[in-house]
């Protein structure tokens, strides 16, 4: 039995190391799934475990520790990145960059009164006393991300022995998780806001945003002025963006191109945004019911998978569907939202486009951008690597900042973060497929996430029991409510009385700024719309890179000095 007993004990085996990891890995994993009033911690619960684990002594050499937990936050941020990349720019329209700005008052304020709770609770003279509450800011705002920043960073202040946060970081932790849930409940009756008043203007605002969703007419052309007039010509004139797919003339149906020319009596079937609808319809003539049975070729329409990298960036215009291929495309389906197939629109791989056409001209257009689902089960490895080596070179760039005591760096955090959302959104230019399925990018998420969360903790564990029941940990543990709860009452109670956004948006905003996961999912379970989901997907992914960029500047500006 002396094999079992070294496998637990030779902290330098391979074995050890693999067991050690797998042990905390497995037990964190399935007891965050246990849910305590509809309310679990997920894999958070991992660092728990190696907490645990490290304070019974069932641990393995800091080096090793120390690489894996590196390793695992690049994986993590970097897809991260990969993931928000695509959305990060265009999540600041008129609406965004109020939501976004509401979410930067929202961080600088969790870091305000993070560091009030410090001046007014703790001995400033104690150096440990600030990053431990660092910490704390990143469990009370339920950001793993930021504590591996911070982590990261405090090896390039205290060169020995830096201090283990993550105790800080798992006292606030789960009264985080509440408290965003509690504080956003809150708002709802100091602004006196009830469901069923917000649902009705959702659905008011949902009838009223026709930019992008795609619409489908059927007209009769009655205006004189089009007769003998080309399509280009009166797109040009309408200035308004559409595509007509196919047109009935003397009971002939074909695909219109730029050169057709307009009869009167001419029967058009077209696809436009939503808003412009009504102009066109003005303009052209009035909608009808038309039989599309009559035509000299079959005609077929088709969902076309875009898998052909050389496709990746190009716009449809620069296709050439109609005038080189002899069909249009009328709309395009992107991570599950159809959107207008605008001339301007960059077409990506992953992209669903549907063509409408005759059959022998929609099969090539198929063969043309590669239509082979199977390609895009696996993730492009290479694209992930290539940044991680770009970013890792740029984050390791010293920015020497005046009256800071050493060089700022992005890190291993901020560096692959910053590349990968430039990848995920410009990749396409350099040739680099930037497509990963969400089951991909979310197994390798979370692969990076639980192989980080386990070394933080099993690090932080030996000396936890001292710094937290012996120590200041209660003081944690209120600091972390006030830190949680402040900033959601104020900036809350902002967006809605300043601004009037929808009391569903703002949940999703709040949960977004605080990435959390759990809150969202308390947000979409009180609202039958979509309106969580696009508050917190319009700020997380720059809330993300300033939570993380934000730990950064705090340790190496203050907690240097």
């Amino acid at each position: 039995m002396d094999w079992i007993t070294e496998i637990f004990t030779n902290t330098n085996s391979v074995a050890h190391i693999v067991l050690l990891y797998s042990i905390v890995i497995a037990i964190g994993v399935l007891l965050g799934k246990v849910k305590v009033g509809g309310i679990s911690l997920g894999v958070t619960f991992v660092l728990f475990i190696g907490i645990l684990a490290g304070h019974i002594g069932f641990t393995g050499p800091i080096d090793i520790l120390t690489f894996v937990q590196d390793f695992g936050l690049v994986l993590f941020v970097f897809m991260i990145g990969m993931q928000v990349g695509p959305g990060f720019f265009e999540s600041f329209g008129k609406a965004g960059i109020q939501l976004n700005g509401l979410a930067t008052a929202t961080i600088l304020l969790n870091i305000a009164v993070m560091f009030g709770c410090y001046y007014l609770f703790f001995d400033t003279s104690d150096p440990n006393n600030l990053p431990m509450l660092v910490g704390t800011l990143y469990g009370a705002v339920t950001n793993t991300p930021g504590l591996g920043a911070a982590n990261e960073a405090l090896t390039s202040v205290f060169s020995n022995d830096p201090p283990q946060i993550a105790s800080g970081y798992a006292c606030a932790y789960p009264l985080g998780v509440l408290g965003v849930i509690g504080a956003t409940i809150a708002i709802r009756f100091l602004c006196g806001i009830k469901f069923d008043n917000e649902e009705r203007r959702l659905k008011e605002e949902e009838d009223d945003n026709g930019n992008v969703k795609p619409y489908r007419l059927r007209l009769k052309v009655t205006n004189n002025y089009l007769e003998g007039k080309t399509m280009l010509q009166v797109h040009d004139f309408l200035n308004r963006d559409f595509v007509c797919s196919r047109i009935l003339h003397d009971g002939h149906v074909s695909i219109p191109n730029r050169d057709t020319i307009f009869h009167l009596d001419d029967q058009l079937n077209i696809v436009c945004a939503e808003a412009d609808a009504e102009a066109i319809i003005a303009f052209i003539g009035p909608e009808i019911e038309i039989d599309w049975e009559q035509q000299d070729m079959p005609m077929v329409s088709r969902r076309i998978v875009i898998t052909n990298p050389s496709i990746n960036g190009k716009t449809l215009g620069k296709m050439h569907f109609s005038s080189v291929h002899g069909v249009n495309v009328t709309r395009v389906t992107r991570h599950g939202m159809d959107l207008f197939a605008s001339v301007s629109l960059p077409l990506q791989v992953g992209d669903r486009i549907m063509v409408v056409g005759p059959e022998d001209a929609v099969n090539r257009v198929t063969n043309l951008m590669g239509n082979s689902a199977h390609r895009l089960n696996a993730p492009n490895i290479a694209t992930i690597f290539i940044g991680i080596i770009i970013g890792i070179i740029f984050g390791s760039l010293p920015i020497a900042i005046p009256g800071m005591p050493i060089p700022v760096k992005l890190g291993i955090a901020g560096g692959p973060l910053i590349i990968a959302i430039l990848i995920g959104r410009y990749g396409y230019k350099i040739r680099l497929v930037t497509y990963t399925t969400t089951s991909a990018n979310m197994m390798l998420r979370e692969i990076g996430l639980v192989l980080f969360l386990a070394s933080v903790g099993i690090k932080a564990g030996n000396g936890f029991w001292e710094t937290v029941v012996q120590g200041d940990g209660l003081l944690y543990v209120h600091s972390g409510i006030l830190i949680t709860i402040i900033p959601i009452l104020i900036i809350g109670t902002i967006a809605r009385k300043r601004y009037g956004f929808n009391y569903f948006t703002i949940m999703g905003m709040l949960a977004g700024s605080y990435t959390d996961p759990p809150a969202l999912a308390y947000a979409n379970s009180v609202c039958s719309k979509e309106a969580p989901a696009v508050g917190y997907s319009t700020v997380y992914p720059l809330s993300m890179f300033l939570r993380i960029f934000t730990a950064q500047i705090i340790v190496l500006f203050f907690c240097g000095t």
